[in-house]
């Protein structure tokens, strides 16, 4: 161990006696070639993440208080103003909501299992208002016109619902969620019938259309081709009218969601 150390000693006293016999022009040259690969080597090694980006993406759930917080516990103390410029600098949003899944997203996830119903009615040439009620489903676009009637009541309402879950038969399995407006025709009897089959209502907000965009396009597809073309004259005539454009629509019409095929 003491030779050891005595020769380290001898090596870094031959260095020094090196260094002093050099000229002042070879010490700059390697200063020079120092400092260039240094230059280099900041290049080809990226900057350290900030601790809070990898908290906010490896914990998307994480708001910038919850990271400062966490941040605090492993002994860096970050005030919560400082995460979230940080994470508003990096282009995330320092809100717990930023990567929660968007209506959208939710219904090309689930389509396989969402039904979605809305009401649309058609005024006659006698001036009388008839309801209708559409039901489609989300992923093949098959739509179901379940009836016509002047007076939407809550037995008309759960028949016609009752009428589909039958029609349906085992594919009613299949379904887990019916889109729906917050119109009070569609009753508690309504919704009893399908979370009897196991299917979830899910109530649009108020006022939101695009929330049930499906049923919305298809009732005004349905105005431009068919009711803004021709005029009712009663419940039956619209009724075989309706039939007729569903068997269209279900057998026939293309549609680019499906590869320009028709829904069955």
């Amino acid at each position: 161990m003491a030779l050891r150390l005595l020769y380290l000693i001898f090596v870094r006293l031959a260095g020094w006696l090196v260094l002093l016999g050099r000229s002042q022009r070879s010490k700059d040259a390697e200063i020079l070639v120092l400092r260039h690969q240094l230059a280099v080597l900041r290049r080809q090694v990226a900057r350290p993440r900030p601790l809070a980006l990898r908290l906010a993406r490896e914990n998307p759930l994480w708001g910038y208080r919850r990271i400062a917080g966490e941040l605090a516990t492993l002994g860096y103390q970050v005030g919560a103003s400082t995460v979230w410029l940080l994470l508003k600098k990096a282009g995330i949003d320092p809100t717990p909501r930023r990567t929660g899944p968007t209506w959208n997203e939710f219904l090309r996830a689930q389509a396989e299992g969402i039904l979605a119903c809305d009401f649309f009615h058609c005024d006659t040439v006698l001036f009388k208002r008839l309801y209708c009620l559409v039901v489609m489903e989300i992923s093949t676009r098959r739509v179901h016109i379940l009836g016509v009637t002047e007076h939407p009541t809550a037995p008309w309402v759960a028949r016609q619902a009752r009428n589909l879950v039958i029609e349906l038969g085992d594919r009613a399995e299949g379904f887990r969620f019916l889109i729906r407006d917050r119109d009070t025709k569609f009753t508690a009897r309504f919704d009893e019938v399908f979370t009897a089959a196991g299917i979830r209502i899910l109530k649009m907000p108020p006022q939101a259309p695009r929330a049930n965009a499906f049923a919305e396009r298809w009732i005004g597809g349905l105005r431009r081709e068919l009711l803004d073309r021709i005029l009712i004259v009663n419940a039956c005539h619209l009724q075989r009218v309706l039939a007729i454009y569903e068997t269209h629509f279900n057998e026939h019409r293309p549609h680019r969601s499906l590869g320009q095929a028709a829904p069955l």
